[in-house]
């Protein structure tokens, strides 16, 4: 299939946003041939793009800014790419395929990316635009949140997902006299990778490093001191809690504003094709603000997968257009490793296996339909998730090896080589499975 996307080599291409998807894909454009001459790239924030992922340890005072810079400006000028920092797109005019920025800087372009990332997602009560709440999905935000911590005070962090619960130790690690604690909507924290086990290990260790988390936690409106700071937030349920400062880290809306104004097709973000094409040919978006078969996207995998498809669209050498796979998501909190995969609750159909060393704090859970592994959850030693995850894509039938299968694959492996030499490979699975079983209790 053909698509309309391709970029001369004389065409301007012009992209809206120097996040990360932005940065790997000029990273990938300018190793291509046939890539565009002119290129121009145009960012809100005044530094060059950083790698956000790495905002955590920043705040937590375990790594400098400096760090997290992915590329220097000197960088794209070798590259002759033209740099501009500090400036919002605020109009694209289609028809003349011009952008004007809220300098009053005027660019045209032969084709355009959108990739404006997200902005934190808001919950929907009285009180949320008051001094003192912040996000935390950039720099300035990490700059506010260490002042913060090295004022102290009550701190209270709405989201117990990764974002969440990292903002939170961070305030911790970084603040000698600061209370924090999380809300977190669900019953459990990180409710879309944990299962229940896995989720209270996580609350019982965060608990016991000194923060409270409150599940359930229903937020009904935050309260204004005399100076119209938050002070205070009211839950559902009729609970306080004081508060000099609330971060938001539940979730992330897509930056779609500019595709809205442009009348391009947009749902909850900019609508677009396999090829990352928007609703017009000359027009594509990436990453957080797209939106692709009525999915959205914030972690990392898909969005370097579409970065692919792009810079082989733009430049004329793709084989196939985008299209949503399974992936799975290793997470690590101030020292606890995560890694899942799957559904996280099992259905009628699931065989469920579960190991748990109480001792060394580890846990895997496994859903296994027709021998076949479909979700894993792995806390503490997560080392075994790829094979795992391996196995899950391959389909691989694991049924014969099912014992010894929460031991990962050099036990599964072990298994397969003795059944290829013995005349009764039931049995040694048979006895392999009781001398693991007993292991795992």
């Amino acid at each position: 299939m053909e698509t309309t996307s391709r970029c001369s080599s004389n065409d301007h291409l012009v992209v809206i946003g120097n996040g990360m998807a932005s940065h790997r894909l000029i990273e990938a454009l300018v190793k291509q041939p046939t890539r565009p001459q002119r290129i121009t790239v145009i960012g809100a924030e005044p530094s060059p793009a950083y790698n956000r992922i790495l905002l955590s340890p920043l705040l937590a005072g375990e790594m400098q800014q400096e760090a997290l810079t992915l590329r220097d400006t000197q960088w794209y000028a070798e590259q002759g790419v033209t740099l501009i920092l500090g400036e919002k797109v605020e109009m694209l005019d289609r028809a003349r395929q011009t952008l004007t920025t809220d300098s009053g800087r005027s660019l045209d372009y032969d084709h355009l990316v959108i990739a404006t990332g997200s902005r934190p997602a808001l919950p929907d009560v009285p009180g949320i635009e008051l001094e003192g709440v912040h996000g935390f999905r950039n720099l300035q935000d990490a700059e506010s949140l260490e002042a913060i911590a090295q004022r102290g005070g009550d701190a209270v962090v709405i989201g117990g997902g990764l974002l969440g619960l990292e903002a939170a130790e961070g305030l911790r690690k970084r603040g000698s006299d600061i209370n924090v604690s999380v809300l977190q909507r669900s019953e459990r924290l990180m409710n879309r990778q944990l299962d229940t086990t896995a989720a209270h290990l996580l609350k019982d260790t965060l608990t016991q490093r000194g923060l409270q988390i409150i599940t359930g936690a229903h937020l009904a409106r935050l309260e204004s001191n005399a100076q119209g700071r938050v002070a205070k937030l009211h839950l559902a349920d009729g609970r306080q809690l004081n508060a000099s400062s609330v971060i938001v880290a539940a979730g992330i809306t897509p930056n779609a504003e500019l595709g809205r104004q442009a009348d391009l097709r947009t749902d909850r973000a900019i609508v677009v094709d396999e090829w990352l094409t928007t609703s017009d040919p000359a027009i594509s978006a990436l990453g957080e603000c797209c939106q692709f078969d009525g999915t959205t996207y914030g972690l990392v995998e898909p969005i370097w997968r579409q970065v692919e498809v792009l810079a082989a669209t733009l430049c004329g050498t793709h084989t196939q257009g985008y299209a949503d796979a399974p992936s799975a998501t290793k997470l690590k909190i101030s020292g606890v490793a995560l890694y899942a995969f799957g559904p996280t609750e099992a259905s009628a159909e699931h065989e469920v296996l579960n190991y748990h060393d109480i001792e060394r704090g580890d846990y895997r859970r496994l859903l296994l339909r027709d021998g076949q592994i479909e979700g894993a959850v792995l806390y503490g030693d997560t080392s075994q998730g790829p094979w795992y995850f391996e196995q899950a894509l391959a389909g691989t039938d694991l049924n014969a090896y099912r014992q010894a299968l929460l031991f990962g694959g050099a036990d599964v492996e072990v298994l397969r080589e003795a059944s290829q030499h013995s005349p009764d490979s039931s049995e040694l699975s048979s006895k392999h499975s009781s001398h693991t079983t007993s292991e795992a209790a």
